[in-house]
């Protein structure tokens, strides 16, 4: 969930605007608009990072292919259990 705030607001609270993530857990960006319209994104760092990495992951076609393989197998049933996984592997 993201919040709108205008750019006069935000230019005012920026030194408290990360205490205000803080306040509200399901909010992950505030959107700072002029003239109405959202010009800014203002997150935490550490939205930033998970966005980036994920948007990474998905720019990878080799890993997404893995995965979706992995989701069709776990839906069909075409799992290993954890404990005979780890014995194959030695550990």
């Amino acid at each position: 969930m993201s919040k709108t705030m205008p750019m006069i607001e935000a230019r005012k609270k920026l030194t408290s605007l990360l205490e205000q993530f803080g306040k509200e857990q399901d909010m992950n960006a505030i959107a700072v608009t002029r003239r109405g319209k959202p010009v800014l994104a203002v997150m935490p760092w550490e939205f930033y990072e998970t966005l980036t990495e994920t948007l990474e992951i998905m720019a990878d076609k080799d890993l997404m292919n893995k995965l979706k393989k992995s989701i069709r197998e776990l839906e069909t049933g075409k799992v290993i259990a954890w404990e005979d996984a780890k014995r194959e592997r030695g550990l």
